[in-house]
């Protein structure tokens, strides 16, 4: 019990840290360096790209179910993301897809 509430206490600090160091490092008065503005704009889309790896990377294509569900929910996250332009709305309609052919289809 002692060593549960020991972990979330540093987990609770570690993640307090992470929030508020960039406002301490780089204050109102700094201007932020440019290295940092341009891995504000790479990082989101290199995790996406990690994601969409690790999450396609069990497929069996040349087994039942071929990878249908996946290459379909995929499409709907697509389909979504150009329709609505909303990141949250095309991920959760993909998984919803994808969750529905698992459970209801193949």
């Amino acid at each position: 019990m002692k060593h549960d509430m020991l972990l979330v206490a540093v987990a609770a600090l570690v993640t307090a840290l992470t929030r508020f160091l960039p406002f301490l490092v780089f204050g109102e008065k700094r201007k932020t360096p440019e290295f940092i503005l341009r891995l504000g704009k790479i990082l989101p889309c290199a995790f996406m790209g990690m994601l969409v790896v690790y999450c396609l990377k069990d497929i069996q294509v040349i087994g039942y179910p071929y990878g249908i569900p996946e290459l379909l929910g995929c499409g709907a996250v697509t389909l979504l993301h150009i329709w609505k332009r909303n990141s949250l709305l095309s991920i959760g309609g993909g998984t919803v897809v994808y969750m529905l052919l698992i459970q209801l289809v193949f």
